[in-house]
């Protein structure tokens, strides 16, 4: 019986091993398999890379045109509000060329690489902001158009899209084939271009809070752009660049090193910054919806009602008297919220139901005096029809066409002859004469034509048999 036991704790260890095997090959298998898909050093092509890299870094010739026009493209799309515009000149943009220039030369210790690529950035950003600002600074262009103002100011979402964009194009590029094409390019252009066309439109408008709000997000871009491609080329381990005299190199990889240093802390600085405002922004426009949904009527909203900077939110009452019960409730909701600190300003708060009283009383006395003025129209429109109706009535009695054939035979000199009813009025009562109006050829005399006209008149009365007509000489 113990010999049965004994065989049957041996098989079940046995399954356990062969279990913890096939464990073991699992987890095995899916890290080679994590590895193989995420791995990005393996076929780095490190030699081409740099040498793309710094081809591409001057800005001359062609490149320059190539830049005025993709800027020129991206400011009309911006003008118009047009996303597939601006997409058409990100993609033939060369401005990313002289970032990664930076990225590049920091990670591998190149400080001829570095000053060329700030040289040409620099030369970059002038002609860019150079055509862009000529381009606004045409008065049919200068209208601020959500595209544009949407680039004023930096977005957490914005950062994002340059560090996503920057890891994606360094990756890309460092392949045997480079991907120059991917959607990585979009993405750097989408970072970089709208904000120094909407800096350039500061400058043409003369609006510079628009000017330094857009070039300071374009910097925080171009920063996090060379930001990722820095980490990136540290991370496929390219090789440093080596000098002859290893005291210089030694200064110049602490030089790189610093201003790495120093553009990573600042880079994460302003990220975390903004990531605060985006939480600050989200949550006081939380509150103020509530105060709403407690019947609080808010007027003149506004984006700059909600201030990080000053750590305040600025709202306008109406309709009702603010108690200090009310703020004290208001101030305990904003800790709640997690806005401990915050400074509530409250601009009106009294009691408006004498103002409330009267507009509602201007508003009862212009419905009813619209009121009138519709039934006057309809009296109107009644009595033009009327009216109308009476010339009809009365032109269908005469038969003008053929008195005027009639007219024709009696009078060679008649030229042309025309009929109308006109109303007269003494103000006692109204009147309607019959007009003829007789254009006679003009070789006919004067005299003849003046005893014609008796003659036609008296025909006339005869011949409709009118107490009274009126015959005018044209």
């Amino acid at each position: 019986m113990e010999e049965k036991t004994t065989e049957q704790e041996q098989k079940i260890e046995q399954t356990k091993q062969e279990v913890k095997k096939d464990m073991q090959g699992f987890a095995s298998s899916t890290k080679r398999f994590f590895k193989e898909l995420l791995d990005i050093r393996h076929n780095t092509d490190k030699t081409t890379t740099i040498e793309n890299i710094k081809g591409n870094i001057a800005v001359k010739g062609h490149t320059a045109w190539i830049l005025v026009f993709s800027i020129l493209i991206a400011s009309i799309g911006l003008n118009v509000s047009s996303i597939p515009v601006v997409i058409g000149a990100m993609l033939i943009s060369p401005l990313m060329s002289p970032i990664l220039g930076v990225g590049l030369a920091i990670g591998i210790n190149d400080i001829d690489t570095l000053k060329r690529s700030l040289i040409n950035l620099g030369i970059m950003i002038g002609l860019s902001l150079l055509t862009s600002s000529l381009f606004f600074y045409i008065p049919l262009f200068q209208e601020a158009t959500p595209e544009i103002l949407a680039r004023t100011h930096p977005n957490v979402l914005d950062v994002m899209i340059a560090i996503s964009g920057g890891l994606a194009l360094i990756v890309a590029i460092s392949r045997p084939q480079p991907q120059t094409n991917t959607v990585a390019g979009v993405a750097i252009a989408t970072a970089l271009m709208p904000p120094l066309c909407a800096a350039g439109y500061g400058l043409g408008v003369g609006n510079y809070n628009y000017f330094f709000g857009a070039m300071f997000l374009f910097l925080i871009n171009t920063t996090f752009i060379a930001l990722a491609t820095f980490v990136i080329i540290k991370y496929l381990r390219f090789p440093m660049v080596k000098y002859i005299n290893s005291a210089k190199r030694k200064r110049i990889a602490r030089f790189a090193s610093f201003v790495a240093i120093v553009i990573f802390a600042g880079s994460i600085y302003t990220f975390y910054q903004l990531i605060l405002q985006k939480d600050f922004t989200e949550k006081s426009q939380e509150f103020i919806q509530s105060i709403k949904d407690e019947g609080i009527g808010i007027i003149d909203e506004d984006k700059d009602d909600i201030n990080y900077r000053d750590n305040n939110i600025s709202i306008t009452v109406y309709g009702k008297t603010i108690s200090e019960k009310d703020k004290k409730r208001w101030n305990n909701k904003l800790s709640d919220l997690g806005l401990e600190g915050t400074t509530l300003l409250i601009q009106g708060g009294k009691d408006d139901t004498k103002i409330i009283n009267e507009v509602q009383s201007l508003k009862e006395q212009f419905i009813k005096n619209r009121k009138l003025i519709e039934n006057r129209e309809v009296n109107l429109r009644s009595k033009d029809e009327r009216i109308k109706f009476l010339e009809h009535k009365l032109s269908s009695k005469i038969p003008f066409l053929k008195i005027s054939r009639e007219a024709k035979i009696n009078y060679e000199g008649l030229q042309e002859i025309s009929f109308s009813h006109q109303l007269k009025t003494n103000f006692s009562k109204v009147d309607t004469l019959v007009i003829f109006k007789a254009k006679w050829f003009h070789y006919i005399p004067k005299k003849t034509v003046n005893r014609e006209i008796i003659k036609l008149k008296k025909w006339l009365k005869t011949r409709l048999s009118l107490d009274s007509l009126v015959v005018i000489k044209e």
